[in-house]
């Protein structure tokens, strides 16, 4: 939950860019999870797994958390593991190679 603040950010400073988030959740208590969305006031996508054993977490190879992706619009992979200011700078980046 501590990369909530930076992913705030995020979507406030691309809320007019092609630019998108989505949570992955792997609590056991799916309640647990819609209250924590509700404290933090998460408002972009994210789906609730249940498990690191199955679903996104396993297909993608998610072995610690957080993790981030970050894939451009072709829907390349083209960061792994950016975290705070980082993502900004590259999710800028992308952007532009866009233009």
């Amino acid at each position: 939950m501590g990369e909530i603040p930076h992913e705030k950010a995020l979507v406030e400073r691309f809320q007019n860019a092609p630019f998108a988030i989505l949570g992955v959740n792997t609590d056991e208590s799916k309640d647990d999870f819609k209250k924590q969305i509700a404290e933090h006031g998460v408002t972009w996508k994210n789906i609730f797994a249940g498990s690191t054993a199955k679903g996104v977490p396993a297909d993608w190879g998610i072995t610690g958390y957080p993790t981030t992706f970050l894939i451009d619009a072709d829907g390349y992979i083209r960061h792994r593991d950016l975290h705070s200011d980082d993502v900004a700078t590259e999710v800028r980046k992308l952007l532009m190679e866009m233009e």
